[in-house]
């Protein structure tokens, strides 16, 4: 991801992520995302952590009354899980239509402790996946893996580089990384510790790296998030990793545009509930997920114009963008499975 000051040799918002994400898939019948290794990953930090969230139930909801395996359901339905999950699933769904519409890599940019490259399903086999994330974290991780007993891929890539330096692309194309195969790239959680310009060198840095026809999915922000998602700010600031105001859609756009990025695909607030957590809610309605308000999950095309295209129509639909030979959008494009509910 990218440093800052009073940096944490590991980041703690990344292994509260892959809490949720394991707590979730135990105790849920019908889980948003299903993440089968990152219980794994957290080793002897999984109860630590549990343990330290149904000691602060206090802190997340006052008048909660409960057994502590219902207060962990309860936190991380409505606090922890549901930003996490959500951009998990959104982008691992992108990611299953992208690969087969010819998407011959996968990058992860700010990885953290992201177990898709150890879980690849079938489909994936044939690309590349590329994870980078700082030095600190990414040795974590690696140490993690041999604790675990979890062997890594022929086709994974793990490349140590913060996303602020000069040189963070030309570290992935020493790795390997070709710039000239159609990619989808991966960018969670990574927006709300960029500011402004930080984040336009980012995606002007990936507008250069990247071909048209690859896609970029992100989380973000909006201009609400400071105002709304008071829990998740207070618990970044206090893990030494502070939030960076929201972005209006109009800005976001303009950063995407000039970055070379279209952006064909949005799900607000009311767009994640109805597409990914009805299904869960539907099976768990004493607990159900709660959408962070002020963020949102968006799915954008590089352009081969630089970035002066018009404004995209926004879609809840399916979209795989048009890696598709001969396709110019979802509607074209005849691979694209429809996303279920949930």
């Amino acid at each position: 991801m990218m440093k800052n000051s009073g940096k944490k040799e590991t980041s703690m918002t990344a292994k509260v992520s892959a809490f949720a994400r394991a707590w979730h898939r135990e105790h849920s019948p019908r889980p948003v995302f299903d993440d089968p290794l990152a219980k794994a990953l957290l080793g002897e930090d999984f109860l630590q952590i549990a343990g330290q969230m149904a000691a602060g139930i206090g802190f997340f909801a006052p008048d909660f009354s409960g057994t502590e395996e219902e207060a962990l359901t309860h936190i991380v339905n409505t606090q922890l899980g549901p930003l996490p999950l959500a951009r998990a699933a959104f982008g691992e769904q992108a990611l299953e239509q992208a690969a087969a519409c010819g998407a011959g890599q996968y990058l992860i940019l700010g990885a953290g402790y992201d177990s898709f490259a150890l879980r690849q399903p079938e489909w994936a086999r044939n690309m590349t996946v590329y994870e980078l994330d700082l030095p600190d974290i990414a040795a974590d991780k690696q140490e993690r893996l041999r604790r675990a007993g979890l062997s890594v891929p022929d086709n994974v890539r793990y490349v140590q580089a913060d996303l602020t330096a000069p040189d963070w692309t030309q570290r992935l194309k020493q790795a390997g990384f070709a710039s000239g195969v159609p990619t989808f790239c991966a960018l969670p959680g990574v927006s709300y510790y960029l500011p402004y310009g930080a984040l336009k060198e980012l995606l002007l840095d990936l507008g250069g790296l990247l071909p048209a026809k690859s896609l970029l999915a992100l989380d973000y922000p909006t201009e609400d998030h400071g105002r709304l998602a008071r829990t998740q700010t207070a618990l970044a600031a206090g893990a030494g990793e502070p939030m960076v105001p929201g972005y209006a859609l109009t800005e976001l756009e303009g950063l995407l545009e000039a970055g070379g990025f279209r952006l064909t695909r949005l799900l607000d607030e009311t767009g994640i509930a109805e597409t990914l957590f009805s299904a869960h809610d539907r099976a768990s309605p004493a607990q159900p997920m709660r959408p962070v308000p002020g963020a949102a999950l968006c799915l954008a095309e590089k352009t081969g114009d630089g970035g002066r295209v018009s404004p995209a129509s926004r879609s809840r639909g399916s979209d795989c963008g048009t890696i598709c030979p001969g396709g110019s959008g979802p509607s074209r494009c005849p691979c694209a499975p429809a996303v279920p509910a949930g």
